[in-house]
């Protein structure tokens, strides 16, 4: 095991990727089928939605550490049903450890790493639960046919902007708080409890978006900022493209 495993920056890299996984108060008038679908139009609307069949985007990721900000890109592939692949590249050079890879793959039914800190291994458990909650191009289209409870809780606060909360209850994996706008109706934020084998306990994580722009006909946020107790990050994306041709092969694990 390298020495920086447990201190690195990276060392819960994971908690990165899971900001992917998953990319979805109680009123009189409002009921779950009434948030979700007015999420969904304003997010562009379930038939302009249904035409994208891949994405592409890529980005700076930017880690918050105790020697500083540490920056480095970031792609992210996706496709439909429900496929994905991360890469991760951050230099480590400062903490003596050098250029730090994080290669996740997921091809809809399992799931595998390539990571220069921790070592390649194949995801398991509550991770590839997150993972197959998951599908492209929003899991609000498809949660019911994958057996996921969707609930209303109370309204909340986040930051200055009130927000309905959805309550997203799958049969395995994390259950997830989806805040949604209350004037945009438009994701603002999600929370979700994250196992991390590596770190041998849970941790929460909470992901804000920001910065919506209309991409291909669907809003698409390029600014995300994610914190848990061991890790803070924030991304800007500076591309996105749809309907893309993608090797299958970025989707799986890569043959010995």
């Amino acid at each position: 095991m390298n020495r920086f495993s447990r201190r690195s920056p990276l060392a819960s890299g994971l908690l990165v990727l899971a900001a992917f996984t998953v990319f979805t108060q109680r009123a009189a008038a409002q009921s779950v089928d009434d948030v979700v679908e007015k999420c969904l139009t304003a997010l562009g609307g379930r038939a302009a939605l249904a035409k994208l069949k891949s994405r592409s985007m890529t980005g700076t990721i930017t880690l918050s550490t105790p020697v500083g900000d540490l920056s480095g890109p970031i792609e992210v592939l996706n496709a439909v049903p429900n496929k994905s692949r991360t890469l991760i590249k951050v230099d480590l050079t400062s903490l003596g450890a050098g250029e730090a890879v994080i290669d996740q793959r997921f091809d809809g039914k399992s799931g595998y790493v390539m990571d220069t800190i921790q070592g390649n291994r194949e995801i398991t458990g509550n991770q590839m639960d997150n993972l197959r909650n998951g599908s492209f191009p929003n899991p609000l289209m498809t949660y019911k046919e994958m057996g996921i409870v969707g609930k209303l809780g109370d309204k909340e606060k986040v930051g200055d902007r009130d927000a309905y909360v959805l309550i997203l209850e799958p049969t395995a994996g994390s259950v997830a708080r989806q805040y949604i706008d209350a004037q945009t109706y438009l994701p603002i934020k999600l929370v979700l409890k994250v196992d991390v084998p590596q770190l041998g306990r849970e941790v929460e994580q909470s992901t804000e978006f920001y910065d919506y722009r209309d991409v291909d006909g669907v809003k698409i946020p390029f600014a995300l900022k994610s914190t848990s107790a061991v890790q803070s990050f924030t991304i800007a994306i500076t591309k996105v493209e749809h309907n893309v041709s993608i090797d299958e092969a970025l989707f799986a694990k890569p043959a010995p």
